[in-house]
């Protein structure tokens, strides 16, 4: 905690800054929260981690999180997906993976990706 990080956060990583904008932003208890692609730079061990964390400290907050990562949206009560800047699927995650529409094909395709890593 006592670590120097420089102007701008320049000795941080892009997943530490990230992970520092999420604790400034939960340090101060807000009844809403809005998360723009927050977990992008960190490895998948990590986001999981924060996940777990998020998912105790936003259960009576609304929160709003924009991603890209499909398995990053499991824990949460109702997922928009947006195309062309209309909405396009509406639902909880498993009606959406239910469906035929891009929600369950980019699904799909991320988890095949995650299984050709591990």
């Amino acid at each position: 905690y006592d670590t120097i990080v420089g102007e701008r956060g320049v000795t941080l990583s892009g997943g530490q800054k990230q992970r520092v904008s999420i604790a400034r932003a939960l340090i101060k208890q807000p009844d809403i929260v809005l998360l723009d692609d927050c977990l992008s730079a960190v490895d998948t061990n990590t986001e999981k981690q924060i996940l777990g964390y998020l998912g105790k400290t936003l259960a009576h907050k609304t929160a709003i999180i924009i991603t890209h990562r499909i398995y990053s949206l499991l824990d949460f009560d109702k997922i928009i997906v947006l195309e062309d800047g209309a909405i396009a699927e509406e639902g909880t995650h498993e009606e959406l993976i239910r469906g035929s529409g891009y929600y369950a094909e980019l699904y799909e395709k991320q988890l095949a990706e995650d299984e050709a890593v591990n």
